[in-house]
């Protein structure tokens, strides 16, 4: 049986005591895997992952019902430096880097948590020019010269510079070209892989994070619709044709013909 190494129960997220945006959410990441969270834009996918960073208060948020447990700890009410020591990670959207340091000034910054010792960090900073060898060429240089590919990368190097049991991703796609996309995909399985990184992804781009992700939940209007091995929902007609925009016939829908889709849903 697989050891969950996070636990969402039943949790429902308000923002400033009014607007409810999570009903009800339940998800668990095996440790190990990767899990990805689906869902269109304002569907409740970040605030669950604030929610499950101890994000929520600086936004006016609060769970209201509920529990998150990370690695059989209670993390419900904990800030987001506590559950960041405890090796819970995110990468937010949209990067985030600090501009006006250098790239490796900005990766170095992930390690302010450890207690590890100089060593071992030196020994992970190399090691993320091995992960990212893109970055080995740039190292010097101001963050904000960066691409749009290279800050997410500094972004990812800088969250595993805090050496987390689970990182966590907020649309890593967002903004990418294709090819940037696929490469920053394939660094992701890769470090599931060789770091034993546990990996929760949120995502827009259903294809892409179902080719790579274990097991993945569907999101919408702030509660979970759907969820099944990756490789099953990539074959599920609905996740296709909504989620994918594939439909029968080989196409893509349009707009107008999407619009309509809440109806027709099988699971709702």
């Amino acid at each position: 049986m697989e050891k969950n190494l996070l636990e969402v129960n039943n949790i429902e997220v308000v923002y400033n005591d009014i607007v409810q945006v999570l009903r009800g959410v339940s998800l668990n990441v095996p440790k190990g895997k990767i899990v990805a969270l689906l869902g269109t834009n304002g569907a409740g996918k970040t605030t669950t992952l604030r929610a499950i960073s101890g994000l929520l208060k600086p936004e006016n948020g609060a769970i209201k019902e509920g529990y998150i447990k990370f690695n059989k700890t209670d993390t419900t009410q904990l800030s987001g430096t506590d559950i960041v020591k405890l090796g819970a990670v995110m990468v937010p959207e949209g990067r985030r880097i600090f501009k006006h340091l250098t790239v490796n000034e900005n990766i170095l910054v992930g390690s302010i948590t450890r207690k590890d010792g100089s060593k071992k960090i030196r020994d992970d900073n190399e090691l993320m020019y091995k992960h990212f060898p893109r970055l080995s060429k740039v190292t010097n240089r101001m963050a904000g010269y960066s691409s749009g590919g290279e800050q997410q990368m500094i972004a990812i190097a800088r969250a595993l510079m805090a050496a987390p049991q689970m990182l966590m991703l907020d649309e890593p796609s967002l903004g990418l070209a294709p090819i940037l996309v696929k490469e920053i995909f394939e660094n992701i399985k890769k470090i599931n892989r060789d770091l034993d990184t546990t990996i929760l992804v949120v995502e827009q781009n259903a294809k892409v994070a179902l080719a790579i992700s274990d097991y993945a939940y569907i999101m919408e209007s702030g509660k979970i619709v759907l969820e099944g091995p990756s490789n099953e929902l990539q074959d599920n007609p609905d996740v296709k044709e909504f989620y994918m925009g594939i439909t029968k016939g080989g196409g893509r829908k349009s707009f107008k013909d999407v619009k309509s889709y809440k109806r027709r849903k099988r699971w709702m």
